[in-house]
């Protein structure tokens, strides 16, 4: 018996040492390709001296006493300064230390086809068309009388020339016409730049209705004035001495006139259905974003709901913070992340039936016993996550302060030092604050948005313009808003309008819609404001009186 467990003990023992043997040369195998790998990429990308440092931690192919031996090298980073990738070696794989949780891909691209061209453009030049030719239809009605378009101001062989010049003639009354004319023309003209000459804001699904109205109204207006004017005006009503039908200049004048007005007032209108009647606050708006679920709250006026969709959109871009993917998943413990921890050995040469029903029961009570106290696990990771962020904040400002002392301005000294222009000094300044702006970016996933090159245009930026550094590092520690993100500013954001009711009716209280653009989704929930009931309650002046109350307490 003592043989037999002597032999058991030395065959388990060399089957012991034979594993560790085994998983040293994996160790060994896995860091050689990790070298490879590196030394590829470095020769391939070439080293920046600019650029911040990590750490390599390698394990020598050495023992000393029977122990791994660790080695740590500091490498200079390569361009792609955003990959924060760390080799880990021992019982664990390398691994990644920011997961890929977007897929690569960010909001989509702008829609640039010939059809997005022309529904976008389509309606600023309809307007365009119709509102140049109504604007130069009075113009029109003045000038081609002049030129001797209509015969009914040009009557036949028997009129004499005193008479014809007499038809054409303009006296002071109709000069005055003329210039009242000429300046209602120039404030419409100016009415109309201020307020409707812009580029569209927004490509909306459906048709505008008070804008359509405008329109229409002015199509109606334009064409029943030059109906009247070839009908009525040219062809009839004065009649001259000879008995044939002609026309007075004058009345010319005063029709154009009055065409003039009546377009001033369909532009009073249209200021008034377009930029005035939302103004007055009637609704509440509450929009939560997914899947972060920051939330915002305003107050919105009469708006149809495509309209209502473009007010929340330019309120997204320059009040939310920046969306950023890779905060939804935290670092979590390694109990977590793996199965289970629990290790099972056959010591009592129990059947497999039994071992693996007690294993089973093992692994349940596990789970159950780490599903009751996950919350725990959450408030202790959200806890240490935000106290290395102020840890990591807090080495980034005296980091950047103590950077920004290196650098003063020239005033017309006299100064041994070469004198350098707002880019060299960044580049010299910046290595003494790179590492602890790598390690809050890394910590706060903001690397995806931060390049070295911009960094330093940044930089150059503030010391050009004498900022401090909490202005410099403004952009880092306050992500918002989102036009702030340069992967935001595209000329075209592209959103996907969902709501249940026609998108041209107006918002009403309880109408939900939803604005998509890839894994963003903003949820609009609208209810209407209260009616506010103030009354007046008068208060008798004789009520403001007091008197002073004493005891033995009193510190008085």
């Amino acid at each position: 018996m003592e043989t037999e467990s002597v032999k058991s003990a030395l065959s388990e023992q060399s089957s012991r040492s034979r594993r560790s043997r085994s998983h040293t040369h994996r160790n060994n195998h896995r860091l050689h390709s990790n070298r490879s790998t590196r030394s590829t990429r470095s020769h391939r990308k070439g080293d920046d001296p600019m650029a911040p440092f990590q750490t390599s931690v390698t394990l020598s192919d050495e023992n000393r006493d029977g122990q791994e031996v660790i080695e740590v090298q500091i490498l200079p980073q390569d361009d792609n300064w955003g990959e924060n990738t760390t080799a880990v070696t021992g019982n664990t794989s390398e691994q990644s230390e920011v997961e890929d949780v977007g897929g690569g891909q960010w909001p989509g691209e702008p829609d640039t086809g010939f059809g997005f061209v022309c529904h976008r453009y389509v309606g600023s030049v309809l307007t365009a068309v119709l509102s140049v030719a109504a604007f130069l239809s009075p113009l029109a009605m003045v000038v081609l009388p002049k030129l001797g378009f209509f015969p009914a101001l040009n009557p036949g062989p028997t009129v004499g020339l005193q008479q014809r010049l007499q038809l054409l003639s303009c006296g002071a009354e109709c000069k005055g016409l003329l210039v009242s004319l000429a300046f209602k023309l120039v404030l419409l003209a100016a009415g109309a730049w201020a307020i409707f000459l812009r580029r569209p804001r927004a490509t909306m699904p459906r048709i505008f209705l008070f804008r359509a109205a405008v329109l229409v109204l002015v199509l109606v207006c334009t064409f029943a004035y030059w109906l009247f004017y070839v009908v009525q005006v040219t062809e009839g009503a004065v009649t001259s001495a000879t008995g044939e039908e002609a026309v007075d200049y004058k009345s010319l004048v005063a029709y154009s006139s009055s065409l003039t007005d009546t377009l001033l007032f369909i532009h009073y209108l249209a200021v008034v259905l377009i930029e005035i009647r939302h103004l007055q606050p009637t609704y509440y708006i509450k929009v939560v974003r997914s899947p972060d679920g920051e939330s915002r709250a305003y107050s919105i006026g009469q708006l149809s709901i495509q309209r209502a969709a473009v007010w929340v959109l330019e309120h997204y871009y320059t009040e939310f913070p920046i969306y950023n993917p890779y905060l939804e998943r935290l670092p979590v413990s390694k109990s977590r992340k793996g199965g289970s921890s629990f290790k099972f050995y056959d010591v009592d040469g129990m059947n497999n039936s039994s071992m693996q029903q007690s294993q089973s029961r093992a692994m349940l009570a596990a789970h159950a016993r780490r599903r009751d106290s996950s919350h725990n696990e959450r408030f202790y990771e959200e806890h240490d996550y935000e106290r290395r962020v102020k840890k990591r904040k807090a080495r980034l400002i005296t980091a950047a302060e103590e950077a920004f002392t290196h650098i003063k301005r020239l005033h017309n000294d006299q100064v041994p030092a070469i004198p350098m222009d707002p880019q060299e000094a960044a580049q010299a300044v910046f290595p003494s604050l790179a590492r602890a702006l790598q390690k809050y970016l890394r910590v706060t996933r903001q690397q995806p948005r931060h390049s070295v090159e911009s960094i330093l245009a940044h930089l150059a930026d503030c010391l050009s313009h004498d900022l401090t550094p909490r202005a410099f590092l403004e952009p880092f520690l306050v992500p918002a808003p989102v036009l702030q993100n340069e992967k935001e500013q595209k000329p075209v954001q592209t959103w996907a309008l969902i709501c249940e009711e026609l998108l041209s009716r107006p918002i009403s209280h309880g109408i939900t819609f939803q604005l998509r653009q890839n894994d963003v989704s903003l949820l609009c929930h609208i209810r209407a404001l209260p009616h506010f009931n103030i009354t007046e309650e008068v208060v008798d002046p004789k009520s403001n009186k007091f008197v002073l109350r004493l005891n033995s307490e009193t510190s008085v």
